[in-house]
Order: C-alpha cells, then sequence, then structure tokens
C-alpha cells in the first residue's frame, strides 16, 4: 500500500482544530455585583472540571470527517501482481530503400528476405514498412500474404537517406496503436551514416523484439562528386566558374576524369588524381548555355558499386542583364545619373536601368522589371500607386530613396508609413550628421566600411514600425530598413540619391550598395537552385497569402495539387531530379535536387553497435524466451482506492449535519 500524493497527508494537522473547540474551551460565568468579598476565603479551582469531554460523538464525527478528506486527497492505492495476456507478437517487416540501397544488389535481396519472411509466418498478422528519410508504414496489420507479399515487390529504390532513428520512432508508434508484442525484422545495409546523434534514439520499448538482417556483409569502394558551386543566374558565359569537390570513401589511389555537363552536352571535361580516401577540386571556367534555364551536372567516370553519385546535378539560368526602372521627379536628373553609373561600375554587369520620370509613367508593365526604385517622388498617379502596391504584394520589390519631396506626403507610397518629419542636419551646428549603426549581417552592408565617413545633411523621420533596421543616424534617425509587403520586399533609404541630401553617392560605398542591394532585391543571390532530398522547397514567406504556385517535377508532371500549392508554404522534395517553381508574379525557378551525399559513405555500422540495439528491446530475460512468451507477462496493477474513501467522508459529513443539529436544539431549549 501506498500514497500517489503523500504531501496531502500533512493535513492531518487539521485534526487539531476539533480537539480545540471540545476539549480546550474555557469556563465562562457571567459577573454579579456583590457589596464586599472580606468575608469570603480564598482558594484556587482546578481547570480540569472545565476540559470536560462534551458531545463526545460529534467529535468523533468531526475527527473521522478531516481525517478522511485528508486520507482521499492523498490517493492511497495497493498494488497487485497479476498475468496479462497481450495476445500473439504482431510481425513487422521493414525493408530499407534509401539511396545507399541502390548499391549492387542489396533492394533486391532485401526484398527477397522481406517475402520469404512473410511466406513463413504462418496465420501470424504482419505489417510492411519501408524506411528512407521517413518510415512509410505501407500496410495495416493483415494476415492476407498476398496483400503483404505485393507491398513487398512494391518497393522501389528510394532517393532519401537512412535514419534508423526515425525507424525506431515508428516501431514505438506501431506497438502504442496496436497494444501488442511486435517481433519486429529490418532488412538493411546498416550503413553507419544513418545512426541517430544519440543511442538513446535507438532505444524500442518493452515488448518489442528486433532482429536485424543485413544485405551487406562489408564496406564497399565508392567514388563520389561531393559538391557543385555554380552561380544561379549566368550573364556573362565567358566568365562563369562552376567548382566540384570529388570524394573517395574507402578507395585507393586513383585518377578521375571530371567532366561539365550542361542540357546533356559535355562542355570541358578535367583529369584528376585523388588520393586514397582523399579529396579533389575540379574548376571549369566558361559555360556555353543558351538563354533561360539550363540542366547541368558534374560528372566523373567511374565503375563502382554505387553509380548513382557519379554524377551531382546543378540549375542555372541564363540570362540578359536584369532590367530595373526608376520612377523620380523630371526635374531631378542627378539621382538617375549616380545610380546608373554605379550599376555600371559593379565588376559584372547584372542590371540595365531605365530612369522614367512619373509624369511619364502611366501604363508600365512593372512586371518587367527585377526591381523598382522610387527616388524622392511628390507623388504617384493613382493608377501607378496602385500597381506599384500590386507588384511588391505579389513579390516585387522596391528601393524608397526620400529627400525633401517625400516630406511633404502624409504617407509613404507601398508601405503606407507616415512621415514624421525631414530634418536639415545643415541648419544645425554640425551641419551634417553620419551613420553610428550599420547591421553588417545585411549583404547589401556587408563592406560597409565607408559609411562610416558618409556626410547626410537631410533624412526623413517615419516610424519604421515593424520593420528590420539596418542603419541608424548617430541620432537615432532609421537610415535604411526593410519591411516585408505581401510577398515581396520595400528597402527605405531615409535620404536621397542625388548628392544634395548628402554625399555618398561620391563614396566608393555607393557603388557596392547599389550592386548588392539590387541583386538583393531582384532576387538574384538569395535564389535556391540546389537541394538535398528531403528539403523544403520555399515556395512564399507567409502561408496566409493564397498566391497560386506551381511546382513541376522531375517527371514534368504537378509534383502538388493545385488546392494544395495555393495554400503550402514550402514542398518536400522526396526524389532527385531538376524541380520547376512557376510563381504567380511570373518568376519561374529551377532546383536542382540531389541524394543526401552522407549515403556515399558505405562503411557499416560496427558489429557491437548492432548488438546493443537489438540488446535494447523489450525485456532481457522476455527476448530469450522468444515469441511464444511475449504474449504473457506477470505485472504489478496499481489500484487506487480513494473514492470510497471520498464516499465516506460525504456519509460522515451528513451525520455530522444531524447531530450537530440535535444539540444545537437542546442547548437552544435550555437557554
Amino acid at each position: 500500500m501506498g500514497f500517489l500524493a503523500p504531501w496531502f497527508l500533512a493535513g492531518l494537522a487539521v485534526l487539531g482544530l476539533p480537539l480545540y473547540v471540545h476539549l480546550l474551551r474555557q469556563h465562562k460565568t457571567e459577573p454579579l455585583p456583590f457589596s464586599s468579598l472580606m468575608f469570603f476565603e480564598q482558594r484556587t479551582q482546578s481547570s480540569i472540571k472545565h476540559r470536560r469531554l462534551r458531545y463526545l460523538l460529534l467529535m468523533a464525527l468531526r475527527l473521522l470527517l478531516m481525517l478522511l478528506l485528508v486520507l482521499a486527497f492523498a490517493n492511497p492505492f495497493w498494488k497487485r501482481t497479476a498475468a496479462v495476456n497481450r495476445g500473439e507478437p504482431l510481425l513487422v517487416v521493414a525493408v530499407d530503400n534509401s539511396f545507399s540501397m541502390r548499391a549492387g544488389t542489396r533492394l533486391a535481396d532485401a526484398r527477397q528476405g522481406a517475402a520469404g519472411m512473410i511466406a513463413g509466418k504462418g496465420g501470424r498478422r504482419a505489417q510492411v514498412v519501408a524506411l528512407g528519410n521517413q518510415a512509410d508504414v505501407l500496410t495495416n496489420p493483415e494476415q492476407d500474404a498476398g496483400l503483404l507479399r505485393a507491398a513487398v515487390e512494391g518497393i522501389r529504390p528510394g532517393d532519401g537517406r537512412t535514419n534508423y532513428g526515425e525507424f525506431t520512432r515508428a516501431v514505438r508508434s506501431i506497438a502504442a496503436a496496436s497494444r501488442s508484442p511486435l517481433e519486429v525484422h529490418l532488412f538493411s545495409d546498416f550503413q553507419r551514416s544513418g545512426l541517430p546523434a544519440g543511442f538513446n534514439d535507438l532505444q524500442m520499448p518493452a515488448g518489442v523484439e528486433l532482429k536485424l538482417h543485413p544485405v551487406a556483409r562489408r564496406g564497399a569502394a565508392n567514388f563520389t562528386v561531393e559538391t557543385v558551386s555554380a552561380p544561379a543566374t549566368v550573364w556573362d558565359t565567358k566568365k562563369t566558374r562552376v567548382q566540384a569537390t570529388v570524394a573517395g570513401y574507402e578507395t585507393p589511389p586513383s585518377k578521375k576524369v571530371v567532366s561539365l555537363v550542361v542540357n546533356g552536352r559535355v562542355l570541358q571535361a578535367k583529369p584528376v588524381e585523388l588520393a586514397a580516401n582523399g579529396r579533389a577540386t575540379v574548376e571549369f571556367i566558361g559555360m556555353d548555355a543558351s538563354y533561360g534555364f539550363a540542366k547541368g551536372e558534374v560528372r566523373i567516370d567511374g565503375n563502382d558499386e554505387l553509380p548513382g553519385d557519379d554524377r551531382l546535378l546543378f540549375a542555372v539560368e541564363r540570362a540578359d542583364p536584369k532590367r530595373a526602372l526608376m520612377l523620380h521627379e523630371s526635374r531631378d536628373t542627378r539621382s538617375p545619373l549616380y545610380y546608373r553609373t554605379a550599376l555600371g561600375a559593379a565588376s559584372e554587369s547584372a542590371f540595365t536601368l531605365d530612369a522614367v520620370p512619373v509624369e511619364q509613367a502611366g501604363g508600365l508593365n512593372l512586371s518587367r522589371y527585377a526591381y523598382v526604385v522610387v527616388a524622392d517622388v511628390l507623388s504617384l498617379p493613382p493608377a501607378l500607386d496602385e500597381a506599384l502596391t500590386k507588384y511588391v504584394r505579389t513579390g516585387g520589390s522596391v528601393l524608397l530613396a526620400l529627400g525633401p519631396a517625400s516630406a511633404r506626403r502624409n504617407r509613404l507610397p507601398v508601405t503606407g508609413e507616415p512621415v514624421s518629419e525631414g530634418r536639415y542636419y545643415s541648419r544645425d551646428g554640425a551641419r551634417f550628421d553620419t551613420v553610428g549603426y550599420v547591421d553588417t549581417t545585411f549583404a547589401p552592408l556587408a563592406q560597409a566600411s565607408g559609411w562610416q565617413g558618409v556626410r547626410f545633411y537631410y533624412a526623413v523621420r517615419t516610424p519604421a514600425e515593424g520593420a528590420r533596421v539596418l542603419a541608424r543616424l548617430t541620432d537615432e534617425t532609421p537610415l535604411l530598413y526593410e519591411k516585408r509587403v505581401g510577398e515581396g520586399r520595400v528597402l527605405v533609404f531615409a535620404s536621397g540619391l542625388d548628392n544634395l541630401a548628402n554625399d555618398l553617392p561620391l563614396s566608393p560605398a555607393f557603388v557596392v550598395f547599389a550592386e548588392q542591394s539590387a541583386r538583393y532585391l531582384a532576387g538574384v543571390d538569395g535564389r535556391q537552385s540546389l537541394a538535398a532530398v528531403g528539403s523544403n522547397i520555399e515556395l512564399r514567406s507567409q502561408r496566409e497569402t493564397a498566391l497560386g504556385v506551381e511546382v513541376i517535377g522531375p517527371d514534368g508532371k504537378r509534383a502538388m495539387p493545385l488546392a494544395e500549392a495555393a495554400r503550402a508554404a514550402s514542398y518536400r522534395a522526396e526524389r532527385e531530379g531538376y524541380y520547376e517553381v512557376r510563381r504567380a508574379n511570373g518568376r519561374h525557378e529551377m532546383i536542382a535536387v540531389n541524394a543526401d551525399r552522407r549515403e556515399s559513405d558505405l562503411s557499416l555500422i560496427p558489429e557491437e553497435t548492432r548488438a546493443l540495439w537489438t540488446g535494447s528491446s523489450g525485456d532481457a530475460e522476455q527476448a530469450a524466451a522468444g515469441p511464444a512468451a511475449a504474449g504473457k507477462k506477470e505485472v504489478e496493477q496499481v489500484h487506487p482506492f480513494w473514492w470510497p474513501l471520498l464516499l465516506a467522508a460525504l456519509l460522515a459529513a451528513v451525520i455530522e449535519t444531524v447531530v450537530s443539529s440535535r444539540y444545537l436544539g437542546v442547548e437552544q431549549e435550555a437557554t
């Protein structure tokens, strides 16, 4: 016997309350007036007579009520050992179909072993599981051997990475759902890279007997293209650089030929020497690719057991320099001049600027432009203002440069933020202000050393609520901040680009800022072009935005239903190949997805680790007794009995109420 909540026993102290009321009551007498006490003899009266036990039954009932309540809240219980029949063990047959199982005949051997296990199961129920990045339960518990065998034969080579931690979690879920012992058989190559970080993630629950069936007895030598570094967008094909790393696992010193292939055509090939278990880097200069998206890959000539990783895919887009639009006042000719010059001075000409006075901007098709610059505009025509806002909400980007004309507006375009004030630092004693804070983690400001010497003569102050502030002046005015609007982004620069509000256009920092901010706003550097199987492809920045996105898989078909693509924030790529993402704003992307290169290391889990894994499943004595004994188990059952105590307390409370009412009536009659 015990108590589940023993701390409630401290409530036994309240038993002193009835004792105090009944045993320590003071004897009270009413004082009477008397002329003199001189003839009375002085004596001491014993107080024992006043400590009489009164209403013994009432006191006993109150003590019993308090005791029962305290014991009930302490939740007493007793244990009883009983034999529980847990039923016949459920047979779980798991087949590893990860990328490494493509080596040799590993997957075929695993399917054959699993089919043999099902054929010899007799009348027992069984369940089939496929193991890759995730553990996929292919069937419910079934006795039909034909259905189970069909599930095994339907397991195809996967591109995912082995994850034995996920397999263990799946077994735990099956055990909890079936409420019966499990006999689990795993057919795998038991690749060492599939082990989780901690061994506790491999611990099987009680009642599970795990048996491992290796289809590879030793590790295998394997060469692989480990990494590829290639630009997502190419403007000048003669300057394009593609760098690849080739690696060998358990390999002797070797010579390999590494080839650059674009759209199925070999462009360049270079020999490379690898040391034993070594790595080598190869660089290709130039890429003759046609305009649009190109499917590239780096290959090695090989004759190993896993040919699937002898190539690594990448995607590249060849394009003319992207077009950028600047909207400015007709009298402002300095802003377009300085900004166009800065873009042209970049190391690689990736942008061409169309400078259009705001009075002539009616009817512009904004979707043609990679991003838009609004340079200190007093007002936008309503149609253009609406089109610009829609452009940003559907994924476009805008750079707002503010100046004296912007300060005369009540609110900024696109963001709708109120304008607090425009400040002329040239009228102060110092005549200018400088930069006090720069966020160098922001790519356009990563090389921000030249900003410290820039003089600002004018700046517009806005609240910048909910924005990421990237630079501030010394008076805490937000100089540069980013704000998300729908699917797009807005960079607000609180000063001008005309060399009047500041001298930034004359600083070398302006060239770097113009180029890097342009690449950032156009999404050139941030575009995803490489991913691993099992990773997520971002579809939209905000889940609640219901803009259409279409995902085309490696087979040329839609990878997601349209209803799901309209609301999903990302897509999980489960196969190798090229994925095309078509966005509602007209922008397209191509992403190359490759198998995780950790699968290329075919070294196996050590025997002692496998022995520990199988020994961690179930109870040791139960596993030794075999599946037949797993159906029965001696368990200690806990039986709480707080509710009878609570019923007894309720009964005592009723009786106490009746008795106390009777005594109270007697006292009232006596008075």
